[in-house]
């Protein structure tokens, strides 16, 4: 029997995505049947929001441990977040948390090391982006790691929080994210990392001009594999 997951949502779309990406990706090895047990919990997004905006990553910590604790109870053995921004959190949530914690920066880089990158781009809200949730991780195996410009930064933020947080779906900002990664294609990126769990909702490897490497799918990956371990 496999391991029960547990999904420790922030956003309701990245959460759904990332729900319907591990039975995805547990077909190959499970059959259409993908005897999966999977549980998700989500503490009120506002409170996520607040927390974050402030950089408050003891509150972060504290409302996904609450999401690790009930998960738990539901009979989960490790959990995860398949959200960018509160990563931070996810490192103060696994003291005290009951269940073991899956880290997506540290999957995220194995993948793109394996595929021997040097230069890879990343997508996602400005705290993302300028910050060390990836930067960090990919620096330690010699990767670089290229933000957006700053007014690019500013626009996907405004496309990430006010639109696809909530499910819109413009064809305008899926044209400007499209136009960002060409611009960071001619840096001389080779790869893009979607570091926001709602980007696959306006760019697809059907439509990007650079490979993609998508944070929540390789997470919803790893999952699987652990999920399936002995």
């Amino acid at each position: 029997m496999t391991r029960h997951i547990g999904i420790a949502a922030v956003s309701p779309e990245g959460a759904a995505l990332c729900y319907r990406q591990i039975f995805r990706q547990a077909t190959p090895f499970l059959g259409p049947d993908r005897r999966l047990r999977v549980s998700l919990h989500s503490e009120p997004l506002g409170d996520y929001l607040a927390a974050v905006r402030a950089q408050d990553w003891h509150a972060v910590g504290d409302l996904l441990r609450r999401s690790a604790v009930l998960l738990a109870q539901c009979g989960a053995e490790f959990c995860l977040s398949p959200d960018n921004a509160v990563q931070h959190g996810v490192q103060l949530a696994e003291a005290g948390s009951p269940i073991p914690w899956l880290n997506m920066p540290d999957l995220v880089a194995l993948a793109v090391d394996n595929d021997h990158r040097k230069v890879v781009g990343l997508i996602g809200t400005k705290m993302v982006t300028t910050a060390s949730t990836y930067q960090t991780h990919l620096g330690l195996k010699g990767v670089q790691v290229l933000a957006p410009g700053a007014e690019e930064v500013d626009e996907l933020d405004r496309i990430i929080f006010q639109e696809l947080l909530y499910g819109e779906i413009k064809p305008k900002s899926q044209q400007t994210v499209l136009n960002i990664i060409r611009h960071l294609a001619d840096r001389g990126c080779e790869a893009i990392i979607l570091a926001s769990s709602e980007a696959p909702l306006v760019v697809t490897q059907a439509v990007s001009p650079l490979p993609l490497y998508d944070a929540a799918d390789i997470l919803a990956r790893g999952a699987v594999r652990r999920a399936m371990s002995p």
